[in-house]
């Protein structure tokens, strides 16, 4: 049983700001006050796990170790069966680019495209299954973890479909739905997201 949060201050391990948002109002109703790494003005480690659970305990012990404070960090991505899990914990190395006068920044509709020409290369009767993934690390500062897993499984389409989302979104067609989450509403994926299954996981054993 993972040990148990109480109300206070809990660092968000990450220099996003919209995870941030994101994970705020998740954990806000149950009196935690989250403040990110990045406001804290702690390093971000590098990322040097080959898995989501290596580098989610990676980032969350760094802030726990460095604030004092308990921390919660998160590493997802795409899980291609076909592809043998690729890209998994490189999903946003994907999609990253060199633009003009050495600017880079990331081309999700590039990446979109490198995942069905490897796809494509297999035939047309390739297994076109996916899975979104999203491992969450709880960690202390005397070094103790718990890690929770949500999966999303579905289809990946093709072309893109639908302009709301981000990443490999408009892509990804969740199993039993009709609409990819790059056409659902927001809400929508948010209920059945990976995201949202591995906090209810948190919530449950960390609450409860």
């Amino acid at each position: 049983m993972t040990r148990k949060l109480t109300p206070g201050r809990l660092v968000i391990a990450s220099h996003n700001a919209g995870k941030v948002r994101e994970i705020t109002a998740l954990l806000g109703p149950y009196g935690m006050a989250p403040v990110s790494a990045g406001d804290l003005g702690l390093p971000e480690p590098d990322e040097t796990g080959t898995t989501f659970a290596q580098n989610a305990t990676l980032k969350a012990l760094a802030s726990a170790t460095a604030s004092g404070l308990p921390a919660l960090a998160d590493d997802s991505g795409l899980d291609v069966a076909a592809l043998g899990g690729r890209p998994g914990v490189y999903t946003a190395d994907w999609a990253e680019r060199q633009w003009f006068e050495g600017e880079k920044g990331r081309d999700w509709y590039m990446a979109m495209g490198k995942v069905e020409g490897l796809l494509a290369e297999q035939g047309s009767d390739v297994d076109r299954s996916a899975a979104f993934v999203c491992t969450l690390c709880l960690a202390w500062p005397d070094g103790g973890t718990a890690l929770f897993e949500g999966r999303v499984g579905g289809t990946l389409v093709w072309p893109p479909r639908g302009s709301r989302g981000f990443g490999y979104d408009p892509v990804f067609l969740p199993q039993g739905h009709s609409e990819t989450f790059g056409e659902m509403e927001p809400a929508a994926k948010q209920a059945i997201s990976h995201r949202a299954r591995a906090f209810a996981k948190l919530v449950a054993d960390a609450f409860g």
